[in-house]
C-alpha cells in the first residue's frame, strides 16, 4: 500500500548535475590550486583535463576531444551527484544560463543572481560562495537577470555583474580582490556574457542594447582591474562608420550594438572576434537613417590594442531585432580545394554567416539582394543573403487569422504603424552553438516563430532608462512557435539534419569526439543525441529547465559532464520556481548517487538520508522513494525496477512539474 502524500508549498531548486561513466573518486582535501596566468597555447588547446574558458578553447567550438563516453556506452552513463546552489538564482526574474568552468578538480559556476560558486568535482560540495547581493534598483536589464559564465586565470575568478561591475575574486577563497564600475547601470548598462581571460587581460562586452546604451567591448588589466582599451560598437562623429548614423541628432550615444557573448581569439593572427546586437530603438528606424554600423555585425579587432581590423554587417539598418547574440566560432577547413582560416556565426535571421577570419570576406558567397521598402523606416535597399540553407523557415505559407500577409511574410518584410507578420523572429538567440572539427558539422539551437511588429512612429526621444527602449512592439498572432535543433555542414552551409521540438529550443550544446551532442530541454531533460542524425540516445530528467551549456573534462582518468539546471525566463519550460513537493524536493535533490547498485541491493538504504525530525517524516519518505526512482526514469540502472505502483505515485515528488508528455508522469488526479 502506497500512501498518497499531498505536496505542500512550491519549491524546485536550481542545481548542478554531474554525470560520469565511472564511479566518483573522493578527495581528502578541499584545497584549491590557483590557476596560472594561462598561456595562449593553453587557452587555444582542445579541453581535456579541464574546461578553462567559456567556449572550451579560444575558438569557441564547445567541442570535447574526449570519447570515453560515446555512442556505444552512453546508455550506461549515470549521475554522480547534484548540488543545490543555496537557493541562488531562483527568483522569477532569474535565468540559469551559466556554463561551468573546471580547473584542477573544482567547478566554477555562476547563477542569474551573479552569485559565484566553487564546487568540488569529487564530492559536489560547495567550497566557497561569492554573494553578489545585487541592488535591484541598480539593475536595468531588458531580458531578465542572466549571467552566462565566469573566467579564470592568474589565481582569480572574474565575473561580470548586472550592475555593470567587473569583479575579480580570489580563486582560493572567493573574496573580492578588485572591482571596476565600468559603466553606469542606471543608464541601462549590464554585463551578461562570460568574460574572457587572455594575455593578462579580462575582455568582455557590455549588454543592454534594448535599453538605450552605446555598446562596447572592453579589456581590463587582470591584475589591477584598470582599463586597457575600449572599442565602441557605435562610432562617435568623425570615427569610422559614423557616416552610417544621422548627423542631426545624437542617436549614436544610445544606438545599441550590445555584445551578449564571449569573443573568440586567433592568437596567430592577433585578432579577437565578436558579433553585435541590434540598433536601438529596436523597431523604429525613422530617426536613424543609414546602415547603423557596427550593429548586427561581425567585428574583428587587434586583441592587444582593441583597434579595428575589419567588419561584416549581417543586417543593414535593422528594424526586426535581427541581431547576433550567438558566439562566433573559429575553424579551419578546405573550401573547393582551398584551405581557409574561417569563422561562423549564426544570427536571428536563421542564416549561418561563414567568413575568412583574416580578411572578413565571405567564403561561400553572401549576395546583396533587393528587399521590400518602407520609406518612413528608411529601410536599406538591399540585405545580405548567405549562400546555403537557413536553419528555420523564412516565410509564412498561410496568413494568421486577422492579419494580412504582405510580401508573403518573408524575412525583411517592413512595417510602420500597423502590425505586420513575418518569419522568422529571433531564429537563433544566445544559446551557444557547437562545432565538431572532425566532421565540420555545426550544431544550432533555434526557434521557428512568427514575428509581428509595429513601430510607434514617434520622433527621436532620448531613452528614459525606466524600461526597454523599443520604439514599437507587436500583437499576439496565436501561432505557436516550435524549437529547431539542426546540424549544418560548414564546408557547404547546407543542412545535414534538422528536427523540430514542441517547445522552444533555448539551450546551448556541447559536442564530443564520442559522436555525441549534449543539449538540454526547457522541460528539464538533459539529452545526448547522435551527432550523425540527431537520434536521441540518452536522457536524464532534472528539476528545472536545462538551458545552460554543458562542459566536459577528464578527472582522475574518467570523463565527466557537468551542467547547470536553473531554467530560463523565455524558455517556455520549467523554471526554478515551479510548483511541486516542497519538503520532499528539498530532501530528494540534495543528495548524490554515489555508486551503481546491483539488482539485488538496489534499495533506498544505500542512499540513506540523515535522520529527520517528525515534522519532516513525510518529506523523508517521499525523498527515499524518489532517489530510488530517479535511476529508473533516467534509464541509468536498467536492472532496478520498483514494484508497481511506486513509479506512478512518486514520480511527481521527484520531478515536480513533469508535464503529461514527459518521460514519467503522475495522473492529474493523483498527488504524491
Amino acid at each position: 500500500m502506497i500512501r498518497r502524500l499531498r505536496p505542500r508549498g512550491c519549491f524546485v531548486a536550481a542545481f548542478t548535475l554531474v554525470v560520469s561513466f565511472a564511479a566518483v573518486a573522493q578527495t581528502s582535501s578541499e584545497t584549491i590550486k590557483p590557476a596560472p596566468a594561462f598561456s595562449e597555447q593553453q587557452l587555444a588547446a582542445a579541453p581535456v583535463n579541464g574546461w578553462i574558458t567559456n567556449g572550451g578553447s579560444l575558438s569557441n567550438e564547445r567541442y570535447s576531444p574526449l570519447k570515453q563516453i560515446n555512442r556505444d556506452n552512453i546508455r550506461d552513463v549515470k549521475a554522480v551527484w547534484r548540488t543545490h546552489l543555496d537557493g541562488s538564482g531562483m527568483g522569477a526574474q532569474h535565468s540559469g544560463q551559466g556554463q561551468p568552468l573546471m580547473y584542477d578538480g573544482v567547478l566554477y559556476m555562476v547563477t542569474g543572481q551573479d552569485d559565484v560558486f566553487a564546487v568540488s568535482v569529487a564530492t559536489g560540495k560547495i567550497i566557497w560562495r561569492y554573494k553578489a547581493e545585487l541592488d535591484p534598483s541598480r539593475v536595468k536589464v531588458c531580458c531578465g537577470w542572466v549571467s552566462r559564465g565566469v573566467a579564470i586565470g592568474d589565481g582569480k575568478v572574474f565575473v561580470g555583474r548586472l550592475d555593470a561591475q567587473l569583479v575579480a575574486l580570489d580563486q582560493r577563497t572567493g573574496k573580492v580582490l578588485w572591482s571596476n564600475q565600468v559603466e553606469d547601470p542606471l543608464k541601462g548598462y549590464s554585463i551578461v556574457g562570460s568574460p574572457l581571460y587572455y594575455d593578462g587581460m579580462v575582455i568582455f562586452g557590455m549588454g543592454g542594447g534594448d535599453m538605450g546604451i552605446r555598446g562596447s567591448l572592453k579589456a581590463l588589466d587582470a591584475k589591477t582591474g584598470k582599463l586597457r582599451w575600449t572599442f565602441y560598437t557605435i562610432p562617435a562623429p568623425g570615427e569610422l562608420g559614423s557616416d552610417t548614423w544621422p548627423s542631426n541628432n545624437d542617436f549614436w550615444k544610445f544606438g545599441g550594438g550590445a555584445i551578449w557573448q564571449t569573443p573568440a581569439v586567433d592568437p596567430a593572427l592577433g585578432m579577437i572576434y565578436f558579433s553585435t546586437g541590434n540598433a536601438g530603438d529596436s523597431f523604429n528606424g525613422s530617426q536613424r537613417p543609414g546602415d547603423n554600423l557596427f550593429t548586427a555585425s561581425i567585428v574583428a579587432l587587434d586583441v592587444k590594442t582593441g583597434k579595428y581590423r575589419w567588419h561584416f554587417q549581417q543586417v543593414h539598418h535593422d528594424i526586426w531585432d535581427y541581431d547576433s547574440p550567438n558566439p562566433v566560432v573559429l575553424f579551419d577547413a578546405t573550401f573547393k580545394g582551398v584551405p581557409h582560416k574561417a569563422l561562423a556565426q549564426v544570427s536571428k535571421t536563421g542564416w549561418v554567416y561563414i567568413l575568412d577570419r583574416q580578411s572578413g570576406k565571405p567564403i561561400l558567397g553572401i549576395d546583396e539582394k533587393p528587399v521590400p521598402q518602407e520609406p518612413r523606416q528608411h529601410t536599406a535597399a538591399t540585405q545580405p543573403y548567405p549562400v546555403g540553407d537557413a536553419v528555420v523557415p523564412q516565410f509564412i505559407d498561410i496568413a494568421p487569422e486577422g492579419f494580412d500577409l504582405p510580401y508573403g511574410g518573408r524575412i525583411f518584410t517592413p512595417f510602420w504603424d500597423k502590425p505586420v507578420v513575418y518569419r522568422p523572429q529571433m531564429a537563433v538567440n544566445w544559446p551557444p552553438s557547437s562545432y565538431d572539427p572532425a566532421t565540420h558539422l555545426f550544431y544550432v539551437c533555434g526557434i521557428d516563430n512568427v514575428g509581428n511588429s509595429v513601430s510607434d512612429a514617434h520622433g527621436f526621444e532620448h531613452p528614459k532608462w525606466q524600461g526597454m527602449w523599443l520604439g514599437g512592439g507587436g500583437a499576439y498572432t496565436g501561432i505557436a512557435g516550435r524549437g529547431i535543433f539542426a546540424a549544418v555542414d560548414l564546408t557547404t552551409n547546407r543542412l545535414v539534419w534538422r528536427q523540430q521540438w514542441h517547445e522552444s529550443c533555448f539551450s546551448g550544446s556541447l559536442t564530443t569526439a564520442g559522436g555525441l551532442v549534449f543539449v538540454g530541454r526547457s522541460d528539464g531533460r538533459f539529452q545526448a543525441l547522435d551527432t550523425r542524425n540527431g537520434d536521441r540516445l540518452w536522457q536524464f530528467q532534472t528539476d528545472s529547465g536545462v538551458n545552460a551549456t554543458a562542459s566536459s573534462f577528464e578527472y582522475k582518468g574518467d570523463q565527466y559532464i557537468a551542467v547547470y539546471a536553473g531554467g530560463t525566463l523565455f524558455g517556455g519550460g520549467k523554471k526554478a520556481t515551479a510548483c511541486g513537493c516542497s519538503l520532499s524536493r528539498a530532501r530528494c535533490t540534495r543528495y548524490l548517487l554515489r555508486e551503481q547498485p546491483s539488482a539485488s541491493s538496489a534499495t533506498a538504504r544505500q542512499y540513506r538520508l540523515p535522520r529527520a525530525n517528525p515534522t519532516l517524516r513525510t518529506a523523508r519518505r517521499c525523498s527515499r522513494r524518489s532517489v530510488r526512482l530517479v535511476m529508473v526514469i533516467a534509464g541509468l540502472v536498467a536492472t532496478v525496477a520498483p514494484t508497481s505502483p511506486t513509479p506512478r505515485r512518486t514520480a511527481w515528488c521527484m520531478s515536480s512539474q513533469l508535464r503529461p508528455r514527459a518521460a514519467v508522469t503522475c495522473p492529474r488526479s493523483e498527488t504524491c
